[in-house]
């Protein structure tokens, strides 16, 4: 199985949930968003697919944003932003909060 981890290497979260996809064997490609933000169009992509609003996709420290597509550019403008990790292989993607989450992607 292929998944995708947006990743953040300090998050332990991020870190947990790489090592539950490592150990379940999934060939990961992991995306350091911080150092390559995904563009406002994948944002919005892994948002549809993961059936949430965008603005559920912003950390809890986030500023508040009006609508949707301030959400979107907000996280494409500061990717610290985009509450972390977000996961997605064929099965779907997902914020993988608690890191267990990514096992419904398995």
């Amino acid at each position: 199985m292929n998944a995708t981890i947006f990743h953040n290497p300090r998050c332990s979260k991020s870190r947990a949930a790489l090592a539950l996809l490592t150990e379940a064997g999934a060939e990961v490609t992991v995306v350091e968003y911080l150092k390559t933000p995904p563009p406002r169009d994948e944002l919005a992509r892994l948002c549809a697919r993961a059936g949430i609003a965008p603005r559920a996709a912003l950390r809890a420290d986030a500023p508040a944003v009006a609508d949707d597509a301030a959400a979107l550019d907000l996280m494409a403008r500061d990717p610290a932003t985009i509450e972390r990790p977000f996961v997605e292989t064929e099965r779907g993607a997902l914020i993988a909060r608690p890191p267990e989450r990514v096992r419904d992607l398995l």
